[in-house]
């Protein structure tokens, strides 16, 4: 079995990476929608989220507003705070998949897509590391289409939110692969099924070894 961490900074396109890897056989498991279930109303972080951020971010609906948590959490210097409210929890269950995963299918490729595996000093869980990156301009162009934002409102929302993460130059040095997604969605797919071919060559050799 092979642990892998797929992270990169806001809008390379990492989840864009997972889908791919999960398409060419990976287990793929994303820490985003791990949070977003964690959060859910009746759930032991949704209290402690909605305890330190206020009721303000609570929607008619009872859910936690990801926006509301949002502007909160990057405009009001609290992302620490969050992230030591949800972390732990996505951890675990991240943890607890893999550990699954390997006792029903021992030859497994998992893979964590998770923007904040090097910042929260988690990397060491995992076999191999895999950065995504892009060039600056791409991250606000492409997150401005997510967000449906102008340009000039996400070039201020991308600069807000990597602050709170890793440049990737940091990311690069730690990495084992590093696929840069600055062309067409097809050079995409083919660098990843690049990697997934390495990542298969490695798992196997590392198989004959044990």
């Amino acid at each position: 079995m092979l642990r892998v961490g797929l992270t990169g900074g806001l809008a390379c396109g990492k989840t864009t990476v997972a889908l791919m890897l999960a398409s060419h056989g990976a287990q793929v498991n994303y820490a985003d929608q791990l949070a977003r279930e964690l959060m859910e109303p009746g759930k032991p972080v949704y209290a402690e989220v909605v305890k330190h951020f206020g009721s303000d971010i609570v929607e008619a609906d009872g859910s936690i507003s990801r926006r509301k948590l949002a502007e909160k959490a990057f405009g009001g210097n609290m992302v620490q705070e969050l992230n030591r409210l949800v972390h732990p929890a996505v951890i675990e269950r991240e943890t607890e998949w893999m550990d699954e995963i390997a006792r029903n299918e021992p030859d497994a490729i998992m893979v964590i897509e998770a923007a904040l595996i090097l910042e929260a000093g988690v990397g060491d869980r995992f076999d191999k590391i895999v950065v995504v990156t892009c060039s600056p301009e791409q991250r606000v162009q492409r997150f401005a289409a997510r967000a449906k934002m102008n340009l000039e409102e996400a070039r201020l929302e991308v600069e807000r939110r990597m602050a709170a993460q890793l440049p990737d130059e940091e990311k690069i040095k730690v990495a084992d692969f590093v696929i840069e997604n600055r062309g067409t969605l097809s050079e995409l797919e083919q660098k990843t099924e690049e990697l997934m071919a390495s990542l298969r060559s490695w798992n196997l050799t590392a198989q004959v070894k044990e």
